[in-house]
């Protein structure tokens, strides 16, 4: 072989070296963006699902407050609902006055009970769907 013929094979081994290092370069840079845009995008979901769960956490002891507070009114309402129905009780004058007070109580009691059911499981409904609302705003947004 002659001199020129060994530099021409030596020169295109070099240069087929060389594109074969700007590649795997080129493949490496790839591979490491692609790895920083994949735990940028983990750190995001992460915040958000953080951010999220606050959001769930504030809603959910809000509406707890406000389930407390009707429950603290409900006991209030019903203590001086039995004070007042003792004391109409015991001013009656006869078995027959006492019966229809009686049935009376009773009746608006069982009233109330039904209003106060109903008040508490809507404010129970309003804890659990403003405590889920911030997690099911970020599935609809994904």
């Amino acid at each position: 072989m002659s001199e020129s013929t060994v530099e021409n094979i030596s020169q295109a081994t070099n240069e087929a070296a060389k594109k074969s290092m700007r590649n795997a370069e080129q493949v490496y840079k790839a591979g490491a963006e692609a790895m920083d845009q994949g735990t940028q995008a983990a750190a995001d979901n992460a915040r958000a699902g953080a951010d999220t769960m606050n959001k769930s956490g504030s809603a959910a002891v809000a509406g707890l407050k406000d389930l407390t507070a009707a429950y603290q009114e409900m006991a209030q309402k019903n203590a001086e609902r039995l004070t007042s129905s003792i004391q109409a009780l015991t001013g009656v004058k006869s078995p027959i006055e006492w019966v229809t007070l009686q049935q009376k109580l009773v009746a608006e009691a069982v009233s109330a009970a039904i209003a106060d059911s109903s008040n508490i499981a809507k404010l129970t409904a309003a804890v659990f769907t403003s405590a889920l609302q911030p997690m099911k705003d970020q599935m609809n947004s994904h």
